[in-house]
């Protein structure tokens, strides 16, 4: 799990390769919520940043996906 990642580095990537990793950083959020319920998390922060990435991929997969239905 990259916590580096920027929305400069999201850009690049095509639409398939955003909704991979859209999932993945649901299935490692998923992950955090079950490692806090059974108090094994001691980086809270985490759920910051993976949710902004989320927003940030969702964000980029909508304009792509409504850029690509105009060039049609």
């Amino acid at each position: 799990m990259k916590n580096s990642e920027s929305i400069k580095e999201f850009k690049k990537l095509n639409l398939s390769e955003i909704n991979e990793k859209i999932e993945q950083l649901r299935k490692d959020l998923f992950e955090l919520r079950f490692k806090q319920a059974t108090r094994q998390l001691n980086e809270t922060h985490q759920f910051k940043i993976i949710k902004k990435q989320v927003a940030q991929l969702l964000t980029l997969s909508k304009s792509q996906s409504t850029s690509q239905k105009n060039s049609e």
